[in-house]
């Protein structure tokens, strides 16, 4: 998976620069891991697709997931990043402010998502629930995308003190 490929290269190249990073990067492991789990469930054909779709307790746990990921984020992790950076005397940056903005422009698909799921009971149908999940992975893949961007500015910053 396209995913999990890009994940390892972030890793690579951001992995122990920091532990803010660090936990960045465990938690969305974390959710990759989950997606694709949800992802393998999906068949190829329509036919199959009522026989294959995952249970409720598979659609909860992934949507509880989705939402500590986007929690977690928006309340921890990026405040993590500033409070270090405060502490080394950085400001933040427009482009900064930028990515951030990015990454809040995919909240809202995501918690639709998880609005429309989480609740599901072994009855429903789940009729658009592939192309649901495939526009999930594609978001979650943008997100990712800019928040790597905000590694990279992060841990650029963070490698050059203020003043040197």
């Amino acid at each position: 998976m396209v995913m999990l490929k890009k994940f390892k290269k972030t890793q690579e190249q951001w992995g122990g620069s920091s532990d803010v990073i660090d936990h960045w990067l465990e938690t969305r492991q974390s959710l990759i891991v989950e997606y694709c789990k949800l992802a393998a469930l999906q068949p190829a054909s329509q036919k199959a697709a009522l026989s294959s779709l995952p249970t409720p307790i598979e659609l909860q746990d992934f949507c509880q997931h989705l939402v500590d990921y986007i929690s977690e984020g928006h309340f921890k992790i990026y405040d993590m990043v500033m409070d270090e950076w405060r502490s080394t005397g950085f400001e933040i940056t427009d482009d900064i402010n930028t990515a951030y903005a990015k990454i809040v422009l995919t909240t809202d698909p995501l918690l639709n998502f998880t609005d429309k799921y989480a609740d599901v009971d072994q009855d429903d149908t789940l009729d658009d629930f592939n192309v649901d999940l495939s526009s999930v992975g594609e978001t979650l893949e943008v997100r990712f995308e800019v928040e790597d961007n905000l590694i990279q500015l992060i841990s650029d910053s963070l490698a050059v003190p203020p003043g040197a």
